[in-house]
């Protein structure tokens, strides 16, 4: 029996870097995968190989900060897989680069609408298919901002700390009901998004001054929330885990 056999799980940001890993890494692990971006090429691109490796997959495309998206998401979870045992948040946008003082107020407003707001919408929906299912497991993806300041991104920064805010709130709350919430903290990880980041030198130099010298993938960030999701993490609930090279401990 493989380890998320018979289990359904739920991924947003699915369509690429850290959650389309962590899509993948559930459906070979036996899960079925409801996979939700707002790329639906890249959506339907990941669903493919899900359903390759033997998953029962679907795909939905939406933007998680409207709520009538995200209601839209519980209606096919519920019609078409009968419930969700598993969920891992990692849609998300890192605002543009900018001072605290200068940062653009609707850029501030967007990333929080995605990055906060999106996040707790889907909170509430998975909360309440768990609590029907009789338990479950919820990893968010927060970031090594979440933990340490991020000098030139500070609504991105502020919107990972309020995700593990919400992350440790939500995981008392419900802790009776035998659901676990935790948060993953990436550090600086090989994606499209940090491809494009790294074409500066100077925060190249910044990302590769860290302990392990290099960028992680996004495979080791899907195995560390592939553990929180299991068993084998069964008394784990509202932790903040640095996955992240040792930086947060240098």
């Amino acid at each position: 029996m493989t380890e998320f056999e018979n289990k359904i799980a739920l991924v947003t940001g699915a369509a690429s870097g850290i959650g389309r890993s962590c899509a993948l890494t559930l459906a070979r692990g036996g899960a079925a995968v409801i996979l939700v971006d707002q790329s639906e090429a890249g959506g339907r691109e990941a669903t493919a190989e899900a359903w390759a490796l033997g998953a029962r997959a679907a795909f939905i495309a939406a933007d998680l900060s409207n709520s009538d998206d995200v209601a839209a998401v519980e209606a096919l979870a519920r019609r078409d897989f009968g419930g969700l045992d598993l969920a891992v948040n990692a849609a998300g946008v890192p605002g543009r680069m900018s001072s605290t003082m200068d940062i653009d107020e609707a850029d501030m407003d967007r990333t929080y609408a995605v990055n906060v707001r999106g996040l707790w919408l889907c909170m509430r929906l998975e909360l309440r298919m768990m609590i029907d299912r009789g338990g479950g497991s919820i990893v968010n993806i927060s970031s090594g901002g979440g933990l340490q300041a991020a000098p030139g991104l500070p609504g991105y920064s502020a919107s990972k700390h309020a995700v593990i805010g919400l992350t440790k709130t939500a995981a008392i709350e419900y802790a009776r009901q035998n659901i676990r919430v935790n948060a993953v903290c990436p550090g600086a990880v090989r994606t499209p998004m940090m491809e494009i980041a790294i074409q500066d030198p100077e925060r190249a130099a910044r990302i590769m001054r860290g302990p392990m010298g290099r960028l992680a993938e996004p495979q080791e960030i899907a195995d560390a929330v592939a553990w929180l999701c299991s068993e084998r993490a069964s008394f784990v609930t509202g932790v903040p885990l640095p996955v992240d090279g040792g930086i947060a401990a240098s």
